[in-house]
């Protein structure tokens, strides 16, 4: 599986045959250079700029908006509503590529209960917002980092370089985690087999 990351909340998931999935493609109002895509399926966890900009993406058939449950091109999909910091709905997906697992978060505004959140056990991806907002900010994804205990977080949805959404920057998340000397990639490449059972906190350097 290859994960890469584009800004914000926007990722390409892609794994070999199974669907490619592309989460919260934006627009160039948020900054930075618009993804221009090819996906099966997109997934949108909010309608806000810079989430939803499906316009931009090419081959796809799918677009998720709520909740449910979805089968698509081998790639089984739980979606489950969460409410965003400004009251609207948000969405959070859970990617399952045969038990490989990849959580996609969106704009999650509050650390959830356990109960909230039982889809998201034994998640091996999480792909958590850590910059505030109207998302989590670094103290509150620390705390449900811990609670979920991924093998894998890779944080988005914090300042990057030409970004004009205003965001916390990457360092206060890192403090928080206590990690001092994080893996860094231009993309995430995993399988089940390279899964440590240590977690790891991974950052991806936007393409664009």
């Amino acid at each position: 599986m290859d994960i890469i990351w584009y800004g914000l909340s926007c990722f390409r998931i892609t794994e070999r045959k199974h669907a490619t999935v592309v989460t919260d493609p934006f627009g160039k109002k948020v900054g930075l250079p618009t993804p221009k895509l090819k996906a099966d399926i997109i997934t949108i966890s909010h309608k806000a700029e810079g989430h939803g900009r499906t316009s931009s993406i090419s081959g796809y058939n799918h677009v998720l908006t709520g909740a449910g449950e979805y089968e698509i091109g081998g790639v089984f999909v739980t979606a489950t509503s969460t409410v965003a910091e400004d009251g609207s709905s948000n969405v959070i997906y859970l990617f399952d590529y045969d038990g490989l697992t990849v959580a996609h978060l969106g704009d999650m505004a509050a650390v959830p209960s356990r109960a909230q959140i039982e889809v998201l056990e034994e998640v091996d991806v999480l792909l958590v917002p850590v910059g505030g907002g109207n998302s989590l900010n670094a103290a509150q994804a620390s705390e449900l980092v811990s609670m979920l205990e991924p093998k894998i977080v890779v944080p988005m949805h914090y300042d990057t370089s030409g970004l004009a959404v205003d965001l916390e920057p990457i360092d206060r998340f890192l403090k928080e985690m206590g990690v001092t000397k994080p893996r860094e990639e231009d993309k995430l490449k995993i399988s089940s087999r390279s899964l440590s059972e240590e977690m790891q906190i991974v950052l991806l350097k936007p393409n664009g």
